[in-house]
């Protein structure tokens, strides 16, 4: 099984994450809606929408939003939230979903780079443009892998939910790795986190067979100007 289906359906994920900051979120969502300036009743997907947070905010925003998300347990929870606006399913992102359907598709929080081969995620994003009506924006928001490989931690604790995490970091053959540690009730676990250390480059190289431009290039959630050395985060806006 890959290891973002077994982390992502596994109860611990959510009590490690739980204090995610939801603060940061939405000013980061207001930020580029502010940039975007979607008419009322624009169709966007969240991709890879986890539990749901950002469309439920952009859902709220006046917005038509479809999240989907690998997790069955995420989209479970999800369900509550549903309404004639707002919908949820399960599926792979590596596989089709909709054609021609969506004003924006948005990718937001390193919700990208999980999988073993280049193909699949040039396959992932190729069914992202599929999914976009012609002018429509897809935003990926992933993190600069030059900073974080700059920045890295080679090891923390985090206590949650009473459990306390170890967390191991490390760059290793074009992976960044977060090894997470822990008891619980007696029993030992390790789940691992892997992410590919993508480029801006790699990127280009994925969008540019696919009929999308890439416009804009920020660098954090302010949406400053990307600093390959010192923006902590790789935000691309691009347009079919």
């Amino acid at each position: 099984m890959p290891w973002f289906k077994s982390w992502f359906d596994s109860p611990y994920y959510h009590i490690l994450y739980h204090k995610r900051d939801e603060a940061e979120a939405e000013i980061f969502l207001d930020n580029l809606l502010e940039f975007l300036k979607p008419k009322n009743g624009s169709f966007m997907l969240d991709l890879g929408c986890g539990k749901g947070r950002h469309s439920v905010y952009l859902n709220e925003k006046g917005y038509n939003v479809t999240g989907i998300d690998l997790s069955e347990q995420s989209i479970q929870h999800c369900l509550q939230f549903e309404n004639s606006t707002l919908s949820f399913y399960v599926h792979d992102m590596r596989k089709l979903f909709r054609v021609n359907d969506f004003d924006f598709v948005l990718n937001l929080f390193t919700s990208f780079g999980y999988f073993e081969k280049d193909t699949e995620n040039f396959n992932a994003l190729k069914n992202a443009c599929l999914a976009l009506k012609k002018g429509g924006s897809l935003v990926i928001d992933f993190f600069n892998s030059d900073y974080v490989k700059k920045h890295l931690i080679a090891e923390n604790t985090i206590v949650a939910g009473g459990i306390k995490f170890t967390i191991r970091k490390k760059f290793e053959n074009g992976f960044i790795f977060k090894d997470i540690y822990f008891t619980d009730k007696g029993k030992d676990f390790h789940f691992t986190e892997k992410v590919a250390a993508l480029t801006t480059a790699d990127f280009k190289r994925y969008l540019a067979p696919l009929n999308i431009n890439i416009k804009y290039l920020f660098g954090d959630y302010d949406l400053h100007e990307f600093d390959a050395l010192n923006s902590p985060r790789c935000i691309i806006v691009a347009v079919k």
